[in-house]
């Protein structure tokens, strides 16, 4: 065979594996072939997701274990050497790894990402593993010690223990090699749901195992968060490791965990001073932007009275403000995993927005003049609006409209369906309750624990978290309360999240969001729906703010919520504002509450996610059309992008990664019975469509079919009633073969056969596409 017939997987086989291989590269241990290091953006489309493509490198090439050091993009002999380089560039600068390289079986080009220099190389002059590392050590100044500690392998004990994520790995290896030139205070940023306790704990295990790091303490300022760690990722180290309670302190472990409490107290008696101010080589702080950056709280004490300890600030938002900064105390990150990367990767899921729009929060309401709220107080006469609802004036029947909203979600959908909703404060929380329980009194009937509220003071409610997060209880399902921690106990099976609360803090708002990114896939979880009465969301826009939803829609007093994801939330924990049930502690005095006030859903509009990833306020069809004209200007360069294409789906899916929504442009046209190809061809040109079952019977009627004889005939008859049913994807998968009515012609073999095999076959469902799409 020519080599410029040869497939890239010949080219592979035949030329650059034995290239590297003949190099010194061991193909079994230094090369991971068709390395996937990306799950595949989750794609939601009305109430259904799809993977997006996964992110893949032909090969990636280790030195050491753990330390991947060059990629190679591989193409066929058609290409030129280079033509896979922008490829291979881009993977490397996502990898953190320092060479790449393309190659079509003829030599291979070469990319220093560290100098930012290309050469070309025949194809028997590919690096070593020692020339590529010595390469690198020379460019980054690491010396004989530093390697040692550098190539400390990462924990793996069995098959069943997971290996870190590529980001993870960049984290770890980073913050090692940081150590091992000397650096002592290091910050990791990692979106919420990204694993950083489990790389904390692979950081430690190398820095302990190499014995750099002898004496460590992780801090954490929440008991589940120790217990959790202790008993899952930590628990390797059970041999070596305690956990710090009472105030007592026992020197002859190796890995200490503590809440900071346990360290803390008054002056005169501070715990940690027990232990010499050099007694720990490491310390791991865990959520570090909730206050051990403060230069007057306790972590911080703690922090500067162990200084000389190597100190590690892990969070997924890091602080900054006036009197908080993570920077300042730790230094700019070391290495930054945010959400918005999380979910393109696939590894966090992606979420929709329902925003409510209220009429008194949008327009205001001003009280008549000298009118009295139900205790017989005046109100006093201004303007109030959604900052001051259910803070300095209630209005009963905001809160009716509020839980009847909730409810009509969750009979549209699944009233099991756990949800949290977030209240302004302990008082407005039970008003929610009470509202809720009357919204849903046959379920309450069944179990008065459907509703509950979860609130500090109350003891009942807390009682009934443990139930509320386990994954097989089923019940509470509906808790409200007033104010969301930023991390803690896992709640799994939270599927609504409901934003009754004016949040200004980013920090606050991006945890919020954080809990619900987790992909749960057992409990079919890959996206999550926040649903926002208080123009909460605003925050997506923030620059500040790096995950953008996929929709925000605007729901309207005549049209009901016809949304069905289902989505879990995870890690909730729950802190009460405590301002009193009827006064606002703060400014001492009682709260207006009125009862004569009507509130109603006043508006609809839907946003979506530009290409700029700003939300734009604009109708489903003109901002499809759009995007369908911005990929393709004119209707003739579609539809000769459509008649070339082998896979119709793949245009189509390359439309929806560009945010064209399919199914939604579908419910938004009269007849439904329309294929995609219509769809587009009529909503982005004005173009009149056919239905699928007017493009068929034209197909028959044209006599195309009398092209074929006997069975032949019998399985493209078959094919375009599928298509008649289903649409061109169905019939472009050979798999349907296998089902009714093609199995009553023998299977894929036989019928492939009858056309001269599968090439054979594929041309002519071609053909038939063609004559589809001739009208």
């Amino acid at each position: 065979m020519k080599k410029s017939e040869m497939t890239e997987e010949d080219i592979k086989i035949k030329y650059i594996n034995p290239a590297i291989e003949k190099s010194g590269w061991n193909i079994n241990k230094n090369v991971k072939f068709e390395y996937c290091f990306t799950k595949g953006k989750i794609i939601v489309r009305g109430n259904k997701t799809k993977r997006g493509e996964r992110k893949k490198a032909d090969y990636l090439l280790y030195y050491f274990p753990n330390k991947p050091i060059a990629v190679i993009e591989a193409k066929d002999n058609n290409h030129s050497v280079g033509d896979g380089m922008q490829q291979a560039i881009e993977y490397a600068n996502i990898l953190n790894v320092p060479f790449a390289y393309s190659s079509n079986g003829d030599g291979f080009l070469e990319h220093d990402m560290k100098e930012g220099k290309e050469r070309e190389l025949k194809i028997n002059e590919f690096p070593s593993p020692e020339e590529l590392w010595k390469r690198y050590k020379g460019i980054m100044n690491i010396n004989e010690e530093q390697e040692k500690l550098i190539a400390e392998p990462y924990y793996f004990n069995n098959k069943e223990d997971k290996t870190p994520r590529y980001y993870q790995m960049i984290a770890i290896n980073k913050t090692v090699e940081a150590i091992a030139k000397g650096q002592n205070r290091i910050l990791i940023v990692m979106a919420t749901g990204t694993g950083k306790t489990y790389t904390a704990f692979q950081i430690i295990y190398r820095l302990w195992q190499s014995k750099n790091k002898r004496k460590i303490l992780y801090l954490a300022d929440r008991n589940i968060l120790i217990d959790q760690t202790m008993q899952q990722d930590f628990k390797p180290f059970s041999k070596y490791m305690t956990k710090i309670e009472h105030k007592k302190l026992d020197s002859s472990y190796e890995i200490y965990m503590s809440l900071y409490q346990q360290l803390s107290g008054d002056e005169n008696k501070e715990p940690f001073r027990e232990f010499k101010s050099d007694f720990f080589d490491l310390i791991i702080v865990d959520e570090c932007h909730r206050g051990s950056a403060r230069e007057d709280s306790l972590w911080r004490k703690i922090l500067e009275y162990f200084s000389s300890a190597t100190q590690i600030g892990m969070t997924a938002t890091p602080k900054e403000n006036k009197e908080v900064s993570n920077i300042s105390y730790f230094g700019e990150p070391i290495y930054i995993y945010s959400l918005k990367r999380g979910i393109e990767d696939g590894f966090l899921a992606p979420f929709k927005v329902l925003r409510v729009g209220l009429n008194k929060d949008l327009e205001g309401y001003r009280p008549t003049e000298g009118k009295k709220d139900i205790f017989g107080n005046e109100i006093e006469d201004k303007i109030y609006d959604i900052k001051d609802f259910d803070k300095s004036i209630i209005i009963d029947d905001r809160t009716k409209v509020v839980a009847k909203r909730i409810t009509e979600f969750l009979k549209e959908t699944d009233r099991f369906a756990k949800t949290i909703v977030f209240c302004a404060d302990i008082e407005h929380a039970e008003r929610m309750r009470q509202a809720l329980v009357n919204e849903n009194s046959d379920m309450v009937k069944e179990d008065s624990r459907y509703i509950m509220r979860i609130t500090g003071d109350n003891e009942e409610g807390k009682k009934q978290l443990d139930y509320f997060i386990d994954v097989e209880s089923k019940y509470p399902v509906i808790v409200t309360t007033s104010k969301l921690l930023t991390t803690g106990v896992d709640c799994k099976t939270c599927r609504l999240i409901v934003l009754d609360n004016v949040i200004e803090s980013m920090t606050e708002f991006k945890q919020i969001i954080g809990r619900g990114t987790r992909i749960q896939e057992d409990y079919n979880k890959e996206y999550f729906t926040i649903m926002d009465f208080r123009n909460v969301s605003k925050h997506f826009a923030d620059p500040e703010f790096d995950g953008e939803p996929i929709q925000v829609k605007e729901i309207s007093e005549n049209e009901p919520i016809t949304e069905e994801e289902n989505n879990k939330f995870e890690d909730i924990d729950f802190i009460d504002n405590r301002n009193g049930c009827e006064f606002d502690e703060e400014n001492k005095r009682k709260k207006y509450r009125i009862n004569d006030v009507e509130v109603k859903i006043l508006n609809e509009t839907i946003q979506y996610i530009g290409d700029n990833g700003k939300l734009i306020t604009e109708n489903i069809i003109d901002y499809s059309k759009r995007n369908i004209i911005g990929e393709y200007a004119t209707l003739e360069s579609f539809i000769n992008a459509w008649n070339k294409e082998e896979r119709k789906q793949a245009i189509i899916e390359e439309l929806q990664n560009k945010g064209v929504f399919i199914e939604d442009l579908r419910n938004s046209v009269k007849d439904k019975d329309i294929d995609d190809f219509d769809l587009i061809c009529h909503i982005a040109y004005d173009k009149k469509p056919l239905t699928k079952k007017e493009r068929a019977k034209d197909v028959k009627e044209s006599g195309y079919l009398y092209k074929y004889e006997g069975i032949a005939r019998e399985i493209i008859n078959a094919l375009l009633d599928k298509y008649m049913d289903d649409g061109i994807s169905d019939i472009e998968d050979v798999k349907i073969l296998k089902n009714n009515p093609f199995d009553k012609f023998g299977g894929v073999v036989k019928i492939t056969n009858i056309f001269g095999g599968k090439e054979g076959y594929i041309k002519a469902v071609k053909d038939l596409e063609n004559q589809i799409y001739m009208a």
